[in-house]
């Protein structure tokens, strides 16, 4: 029987840049023209995030931000060079990236045979946008979970090759971090794609709202899939993973709450308190507080990303694991809440 490592990371586009511009997308989400007065200067916000804001707009506690999830990715890494895979399942969200309105699948699997993308504009290691960076992928176990998968009734959607874009910045944010030393990543990839955008993939374009032109009920699109049904596709995926031939680590990569997705808190900070509640549910293996979370309090809160943690708790609760370890990085200015977990197969 196969074993399996379990991982949860964020992929914090920031991370990649300066600290000095890690506070840019509140500095956007500022330009709200609907924001109500008193939050438009740090006078009226609340105190933790006048805190963070300082009189540096942020640049200080950016690099205690870093610090905090550098930790823990080269933590994510050490468990993964101690695991040694054979390839890396990566569960993450394409943000109009490689699916636009030509086709949007609830979820699909990139068995592709390897994946070239380009390095973070003026990114924290100096690295020139046109450089190539290659990562090897593995078709033969890509095919395998999709046939899986629909045998036992999960209609993934399935490509031998990119649709517009190389790769969604999800995928290569994780590999990234996970070689934030620039070291090398070995490990071919598997990325499964989720789309937990849903109503704003196409509307938002999977990104900050367009406050020139607010969305309307009209313009929205249908659903992501609910979180129940994902939770399913990742225990059903754990469970083809167990009977393979393959040593897999699988790997959740996203934010949780996102300020920009976030209207309750007028776009400016995350919803850390609803977050918190899933983390210690994660922490403590009460799995069924998650399977049991509805669509809605995911949309309320700004969660969508949480989507693709929720294909991860699913294989944990299928597994009977608990994480070994587990880290909650909060923030009022840095645009999400961060969650890390490490859960190795039993010694």
């Amino acid at each position: 029987m196969a074993e399996i490592l379990a991982l949860g990371i964020s992929h914090y586009p920031p991370l990649s840049g300066h600290d000095e511009t890690m506070s840019g997308i509140l500095k956007h989400m500022l330009q709200n023209p609907t924001l109500p007065e008193e939050l438009k200067t740090p006078d009226g916000w609340p105190e933790g995030m006048r805190a963070e804001w300082g009189n540096d707009e942020g640049k200080a506690a950016a690099t205690k931000h870093r610090e905090k999830l550098v930790y823990w990715m080269r933590k994510a890494r050490k468990a993964l060079d101690e695991f040694k895979p054979d390839f890396v399942l990566i569960w993450g969200d394409d943000q109009y990236e490689n699916f636009h309105e030509d086709i949007i699948p609830p979820y699909a699997i990139s068995a592709h045979p390897g994946f070239e993308f380009g390095s973070p504009k003026n990114n924290v290691w100096g690295e020139p946008p046109e450089k190539i960076n290659r990562v090897k992928g593995n078709v033969e176990a890509g095919k395998a979970l999709a046939t899986g998968l629909i045998n036992a009734g999960f209609d993934v959607a399935y490509s031998y090759k990119p649709l517009h874009h190389p790769l969604g910045h999800a995928f290569t944010n994780a590999i990234f971090y996970l070689d934030y030393d620039r070291k090398g990543f070995p490990y071919p990839v598997v990325p499964f794609a989720i789309n937990c955008y849903g109503r704003k993939v196409i509307a938002q374009k999977g990104g900050r709202p367009n406050f020139a032109k607010p969305l309307t009920p009209a313009d929205l699109d249908p659903p992501a899939p609910t979180p129940w049904r994902l939770f399913d596709l990742g225990a059903e995926t754990a469970r083809i993973l167990k009977e393979s031939p393959w040593r897999v680590a699988i790997l959740a990569s996203s934010g949780w709450s996102h300020a920009f997705l976030t209207a309750k808190t007028h776009y400016l900070y995350p919803d850390t308190e609803a977050d918190r509640g899933l983390y210690d549910a994660i922490r403590t293996g009460n799995y069924k507080y998650w399977k049991d979370y509805s669509a809605t309090a995911v949309e309320d809160s700004g969660q969508q990303e949480v989507l693709n943690w929720m294909c991860l708790v699913g294989a944990l609760n299928e597994m009977k694991r608990v994480p070994a370890e587990a880290g909650f990085v909060d923030t009022w200015i840095f645009n999400s809440s961060k969650c890390f977990v490490i859960a190795p197969p039993a010694a």
